[in-house]
């Protein structure tokens, strides 16, 4: 074939460049051990001698050399680019007279070396450049050879393992696209799942059950974004409902209480007048204070107890707001400036980015929220300032909305929840009270309001005092 006959000419080329080193350095060895007593180790002499030989026997270098492989006289101009042969080489002649050929294509160069019978510790060495292309072309045909005959004899392992390459491939393709679809299949299906539990759980009245939103396929994500948006607002919805049926059934009671106690107040009040004038003239001097303090005493508790049904009226008549343009701003500083005369020690703080705040209300109600809240703060401020010296007393009012809320934080350094061991949840509910004389309706009523303004109100746990957050959503008042 065309490489073997490629590979041929440039290894005979390489065969002969080589015997014509072995035949040359015989000769100029001859030479040179005839010439011992006139080149008389005479650097000059040695150079001339060398270089001749050079020329005429048609070689690139010519060495003399020790058995260390100490360059004591060559061809070369430059010294530094001598190349000592290997140790390997200079041991096989060093009891021989025949000359050794050296072959190294991967270096282009072919070269000799040979003992000077008529020197002590001296040999010549002799090299030859091969043609850089030559060598170059017989490598690489080499090398095509070996691999030529190399895939001749495994072609049939060669086919075998492309078959096996090719089966592994498909498998593996295969297997890829059988478990992205598994994936696929798997967090489409999970998707489903949790939406119908969530719908089971739903159905069974827990409206805390929600879907996990999973990264899957976008329609999927968001179809569980707003089943989850559903079922909060379920959620507002059943608390809504439950509060105002709660608060009807309390408002029911409310108005009973206050009828079935409000009838007997008039007949005792009347007969305490008629006691005082019929009696009050028949009573010595001595006694006439006593009876005085004793029906004094009768007066405030009925006036206590008047109190007492005129808030369970107003519970139970608790109008629908009537809703107009209202904002809340001043709403909001006219009860501070009305409670701050209360206690002026007591710093009221109201803080607010924004010179007004519109939000359709009814603007009685909301003043009574606030002034409630206000007042529950101040209240709690004076109770804990018994007990504790040098007590700053603080209240601090936020006022801000965005788009679709406005939100409210009123926060004290009173007593506190945490202080009276109370759960935040109980706060809340009609007739819950931790005051002496209190009815314990002044939350709820607050409540009540803010949920017929569809708003929302909830106490945040805090170290020191209690800290109130109101929201009112925009959209749906």
């Amino acid at each position: 074939t065309v490489v073997n006959n490629s590979y041929e000419l440039a290894k005979n080329y390489v065969d002969d460049v080589r015997d014509k080193v072995q035949s040359e350095i015989i000769l100029i060895a001859f030479d040179t051990n005839k010439s011992k007593n006139f080149l008389n180790d005479n650097v000059s002499e040695y150079t001339k001698f060398l270089n001749t030989q050079k020329l005429i026997r048609k070689v690139d270098e010519i060495h003399i050399i020790n058995s260390n492989k100490q360059l004591l006289f060559s061809t070369l101009d430059d010294k530094n680019s001598y190349t000592p042969p290997v140790d390997e080489i200079l041991n096989l002649v060093l009891d021989d007279d025949r000359p050794l050929k050296i072959i190294n294509a991967f270096e282009n160069i072919s070269a000799a070396i040979i003992r000077l019978q008529n020197f002590d510790d001296r040999f010549l060495y002799v090299v030859k450049y091969l043609d850089k292309n030559i060598s170059k072309y017989l490598t690489e045909s080499e090398e095509a050879i070996n691999f030529y005959y190399t895939v001749e004899e495994k072609s049939t392992g060669i086919k075998i393992s492309f078959a096996v390459i090719y089966v592994i491939i498909v498998s593996l393709l295969l297997f890829i696209s059988i478990s992205i679809a598994i994936r696929f299949s798997s967090r489409f299906f999970r998707s489903i799942n949790n939406l119908i539990y969530a719908s089971i759980a739903i159905g069974e009245g827990n409206f805390n059950s929600k879907v996990p939103e999973l990264k899957t396929d976008k329609d999927l994500e968001i179809l569980n974004k707003n089943f989850n948006l559903m079922i909060d607002r379920l959620k507002i919805q059943q608390e809504k409902l439950i509060t105002n049926e709660r608060y009807e059934a309390w408002g029911s009671l409310a108005r009973k209480l206050a009828h079935e106690i409000k009838n007997p107040l008039t007949p005792i009040l009347l007969t305490i007048d008629r006691i005082k004038n019929k009696f009050l003239n028949q009573i010595s001097e001595n006694e006439k204070n006593d009876f005085q303090d004793n029906l004094k005493i009768i007066n405030n508790q009925i006036k206590q107890i008047e109190n007492l049904v005129n808030e369970f009226s107003d519970f139970a008549r608790m109008p629908k707001p009537i809703l107009r343009r209202n904002d809340l701003i001043p709403i909001i500083q006219d009860n501070i400036n009305l409670l701050k005369e209360i206690d002026l020690s007591i710093e009221i703080n109201f803080l607010t980015k924004h010179n007004s705040i519109f939000f359709n209300s009814d603007r009685e109600q909301l003043s009574r929220v606030f002034l409630n809240l206000i007042k529950n703060s101040i209240e709690s401020i004076q109770e804990k300032s018994k007990n504790t010296v040098n007590f700053v007393k603080k209240i601090s009012i936020e006022l801000d909305e965005n788009d679709d809320h406005i939100k409210s934080v009123i926060t004290d350094n009173g007593i506190g929840l945490d202080t009276l061991k109370i759960k935040i949840n109980e706060v809340f509910n009609p007739y819950f009270t931790t005051k002496v004389n209190g009815t314990g309706l002044g939350l709820s009523i607050v409540k009540k309001i803010i949920n017929d303004h569809n708003g929302f109100i909830q106490l945040l746990p805090i170290t020191n005092g209690a800290k109130v957050e109101i929201i009112f959503n925009k959209n749906d008042s």
